[in-house]
């Protein structure tokens, strides 16, 4: 059976002090150890979050990373760095990286290789736009995206270390949810597309994650799928919504 995994994306939102705020205000109301709960802070509210997190069940997760390991990148944070706030999972390719910042599925997978060889794990988001939906091309690209961003990743760490999130980009911050039975049709896609690389057993074990406006009312119907494993969730994760996904019923 695999263990449930919500993720509160918070994006560019909350000062460090706001940040400890909200969190303070949540997190005695997290009552469930059936499912792994993580908070993704902005970088300047990491260190913060980590000391209440220090010894708490819910883990610490990082929006993004570079690859390199330090150096003339102006802006950029290193792995080592993320460790070094006892960084516990990194959402990468989030479709807003690939977007304004033209990441590419190459750099995602520089991404995802990095964070795995040092300890965390990675988030690795894929998704659909709504003309690639729309043209049925949604299976090819999210395809892609698996396969180039998991590149030479064993199946070992795939199957240990990597956490999957679906996130059509028509749903996210729109309103706009994903039916359960799309976002189950694509993430029983993406299980098959795992099998067909690395076996059954991995494809089994690893989780995935669906993302794109995730709320408290939805959240039961999403949940509940066979294939979805979790929740990457943005402006709910915000809110005392969050607390509500993360104590959903099953």
């Amino acid at each position: 059976m695999r263990k449930k995994i919500i993720a509160g994306n918070w994006k560019m939102n909350y000062t460090a002090s706001q940040a400890e705020d909200f969190l303070l205000s949540i997190l005695d109301l997290i009552n469930t150890d059936e499912v792994d709960v993580v908070v993704c802070p902005n970088y300047t509210a990491l260190d913060r979050i980590q000391n209440i997190l220090d010894d708490k069940k819910v883990k610490l997760g990082a929006q993004n990373v570079y690859f390199e390991p330090k150096g003339a990148y102006t802006g950029e944070i290193s792995v080592d760095m993320l460790n070094a706030l006892n960084v516990e999972y990194c959402i990468v390719g989030h479709s807003e990286r690939r977007q304004y910042f033209n990441e590419t599925n190459l750099d995602v997978n520089k991404k995802v290789k990095v964070l795995i060889e040092k300890g965390i794990k990675p988030i690795l988001c894929v998704g659909e736009t709504l003309e690639e939906r729309n043209e049925n091309k949604l299976f090819e690209k999210v395809e892609l995206q698996i396969k180039e961003g998991l590149l030479d990743v064993s199946a070992e760490d795939v199957k240990n270390n990597v956490v999957i999130a679906y996130e059509p980009i028509w749903a996210i911050g729109t309103g706009v949810t994903a039916t359960s039975a799309q976002a189950e049709e694509m993430c029983a896609y993406i299980r098959k597309v795992i099998a067909q690389i690395y076996g059954e057993n991995v494809s089994e074990s690893v989780r995935i994650q669906y993302g794109g406006s995730v709320n408290a009312k939805n959240a039961n119907e999403l949940l509940n799928m066979d294939n979805i494993d979790g929740a990457l969730v943005g402006g709910a994760a915000l809110t005392n919504d969050f607390v509500a996904i993360v104590n959903y019923e099953n």
